[in-house]
């Protein structure tokens, strides 16, 4: 994809799930924060030309770039998170990279595992947008209002990865909309400004977010693997 692309890494998650004493991204993975390995990979496989801008809250700012100091990292340029997931990306969509970008990629700082061909094959943007996918690999039930719960066909269901990526242009203007609780990712925002032309393309069942303790040893067994 050719014109300016600007890199999204959202890290403004509480991580609440993880049971940790501070965020996950910020837990150490093979002997230093996660976050540093998402953003390493982003800057070796996202293009030398690239901006990147990482999320973080305001109240892990000063502990992040204390981080940086103590293991001689470089940090991207930081925006301020806000309250949800959603706010988090309109801040960062209002730094003049992003404003001034012909394609947004947006992923998740708790996503240490990118590959140089997953970013490749997302950053190939149809239409509207591209978002990774791979098959679900466990039985699903839908849960009824009642309480009671039915089989599903999860031949028909898949499950969603960043980064995903977007027309700049397109991807600003769906951030305009007020927010919804059904906005649980950039390609729900951008459906509901009626940019519906996104393309699904094969994610990498590696690309594993970090949501609970062991997911980090499971990550370390990747990256051992990995280039």
């Amino acid at each position: 994809m050719t014109g300016k692309i600007c890199h999204i890494i959202v890290a403004a998650g509480s991580g609440s799930r993880f049971g940790a004493a501070m965020p996950k991204q910020f837990c150490l993975m093979a002997g230093r924060p996660v976050l540093m390995e998402t953003i390493e990979r982003m800057r070796r496989f996202g293009g030398e030309s690239a901006g990147i801008l990482l999320v973080v809250s305001a109240d892990m700012e000063a502990e992040w770039l204390r981080m940086c100091a103590a293991h001689g990292f470089e940090s991207p340029a930081t925006v301020h998170g806000g309250a949800s997931r959603w706010e988090s990306v309109s801040h960062a969509l209002s730094h003049p990279l992003a404003q001034e970008a012909e394609v947004i990629t947006v992923h998740d700082g708790a996503r240490p595992l990118l590959t140089r061909e997953l970013l490749q094959r997302v950053t190939a943007v149809s239409a509207h947008g591209n978002i990774p996918v791979i098959e679900v690999t466990d039985s699903l039930r839908r849960i009824g209002e009642d309480g009671g719960s039915e089989a599903v066909d999860r031949s028909r269901y898949r499950a969603v990865q960043t980064p995903q990526a977007f027309r700049g242009e397109l991807l600003r203007q769906a951030y305009a909309l007020p927010f919804s609780p059904e906005f649980t990712d950039d390609a729900s925002v951008m459906e509901a400004a009626g940019f519906t032309d996104l393309q699904l393309t094969e994610g990498d069942p590696r690309n594993i977010k970090i949501t609970r303790p062991g997911d980090i040893d499971i990550a370390e067994l990747y990256l051992s693997s990995m280039q």
